[in-house]
Formats: C-alpha cells, sequence, structure tokens
C-alpha cells in the first residue's frame, strides 16, 4: 500500500490509476466503454490508468461512471478534532479578505 505522505505527485497519480483500472476491471469493463460511460476518450483511460496523467474533470467523470462518486466525499474533507479545531474552522468560514490598498 502506498503511503501517499511520502510518494511524490507520479507515485500517487500512477496509484489512483491502478485502482481505478481495477475497479474497471472489476466490472468487466474495456476502456472503450468506460470512456464512453465518463464521456471521455479511451486515450484518456488509458493515460489514466497506465501514466495516472489526467485531468481533475476526468478523474471525476470516470469515477462517477464506475460509481465511485461517493468516495469523492471525503477528499479533502476537513477533519475536526477537538473543540480548538471546531474554532478555528468557524473562524476561517467568517473572515473576509482584506483588500488592497489603493482600491
Amino acid at each position: 500500500m502506498l503511503i501517499f505522505e511520502l510518494a511524490s505527485p507520479t507515485a500517487i497519480g500512477l496509484e489512483l490509476g491502478r485502482r481505478l483500472r481495477m475497479q474497471r476491471l472489476a466490472q468487466n469493463l474495456s476502456m472503450t466503454e468506460l470512456g464512453e460511460r465518463a464521456g471521455v476518450s479511451w486515450g484518456t483511460v488509458r493515460n489514466l490508468e497506465t501514466k495516472g496523467q489526467a485531468s481533475l474533470s476526468s478523474v471525476i467523470c470516470v469515477a462517477k461512471a464506475l460509481g465511485l462518486a461517493n468516495d469523492l466525499n471525503t477528499l479533502f474533507e476537513l477533519s475536526l478534532n477537538s473543540i480548538a479545531d471546531m474554532e478555528k474552522a468557524a473562524q476561517a468560514r467568517s473572515a473576509t479578505r482584506a483588500r488592497k490598498a489603493g482600491r
């Protein structure tokens, strides 16, 4: 199992591509069939699976076509482990960005 925290962006992309390939194969889909379902070309699916390279939009479309959209719900979700974390999150939500001087 790849430890994402220690891995390079390339290694993470390759691992995600490998995981999506395993999902595709488990559903007995060809790259062409998955591409059609996702609204992307089979080449995009191939690049994602073999090189770990695709636009974020393409990754989302492929994940949705594989029935994995719910797995995206927790991606980058803010985890609040303490009352202090909750207070910081509340302050961040209510903070406004300062304007540049002279505008």
